[in-house]
């Protein structure tokens, strides 16, 4: 189409051959696939005066014009999408305390002059994998030990399992507990996909009277029960804060059992991320690597 539409703007196929740099033949054998193509004839050929567009010519002359404006826009677009800090930034996220992270890793993201809109969901894990690659998200954080084979990702923290008290429950005066301590303490379980599993899988194993276990779907509501002296909790990562929202103070230990930890991670494109979403990976790699983000663990 561009050869065509070159070729009857100069009047000439050398003349459009020159401005494409490619050969004549090129041009010519351009027009006469199209002219194949739609069975028509549309340009008149004259030895001495080059060419000009027959009627239907005219017609699809006007029409290419229309459609190569239309696939330079879009990849002028496209260019711009992947290369500037602007647009939509959406964010699946199956990591219980976000809030307390997120924030400062999208400081400076949006802009100053509001060029950039933010899109953040939490929701489970399933949810976040599945919405990444549906294209609902340009990046999500999720626990990468349930990760599906088609999701690429850098793994952010590897975050162990710790003990959450109130302040005057024995258990709080020790420096670290086992998990043998907590077998006959009732414990608040933070009944999330993966986590319920992980968690249950750890109070069998130490035996744990599973009568005493209540469950809640949030990890606000966990730290609420547990400081207003509900129960015990073992969670894996760290608020900033030690107060529930209920406004009472809490205790974190580490527990000294040999424990895998739940890892959180970052999916997102690797093969062509747009700028913004390279901006953020790069924030987040910051955080979490040298930054304040290991602050939100408990290690013994």
């Amino acid at each position: 189409m561009r050869y065509f539409t070159t070729a009857l703007a100069h009047g000439s196929i050398s003349g459009a051959a020159e401005e494409l740099n490619v050969a004549a033949s090129a041009v010519s054998a351009a027009i006469d696939r199209i002219e194949a193509h739609f069975q028509l004839t549309l340009v008149n050929r004259f030895r001495s005066r080059g060419i000009t567009a027959t009627t239907s010519g005219r017609v699809l002359e006007r029409k290419f014009n229309h459609l190569l404006e239309e696939f330079e826009a879009v990849m002028t677009a496209g260019s711009d999408l992947q290369g500037a800090l602007t647009g939509e930034l959406r964010i699946g996220y199956y990591a219980p305390v976000a809030p307390a992270f997120l924030p400062d890793i999208l400081t400076g993201i949006a802009g100053a002059d509001g060029q950039v809109t933010l899109h953040l969901e939490e929701c489970d894990n399933d949810r976040a994998q599945e919405g990444f690659l549906s294209g609902d998200f340009d990046a999500i954080l999720f626990v990468s030990d349930a990760a599906l084979p088609q999701i690429t990702f850098d793994v952010l923290i590897e975050a162990p399992a710790y003990c959450l008290t109130a302040p005057d429950h024995p258990l709080a005066r020790q420096a670290s507990v086992r998990l043998k301590d907590l077998a006959e303490e009732t414990m608040i379980v933070l009944n999330r996909p993966i986590a319920v599993d992980y968690y249950q899988q750890m109070f069998r194993a130490a035996g744990h009277n599973s009568a005493k276990i209540a469950y809640a779907n949030s990890t606000e509501m966990v730290r609420s029960l547990v400081g207003a002296g509900h129960g015990c909790a073992v969670l894996n990562m760290l608020p900033t804060t030690d107060v529930s929202y209920a406004g009472d103070r809490l205790v974190a230990m580490p527990i000294r059992d040999m424990l895998p930890p739940l890892t959180l991670a970052l999916g997102y494109d690797k093969a062509n991320p747009r700028r913004m979403v390279r901006h953020f990976v790069t924030r987040c790699l910051s955080y979490f690597g040298e930054g304040a983000g290991h602050r939100h663990i408990i290690t013994s």
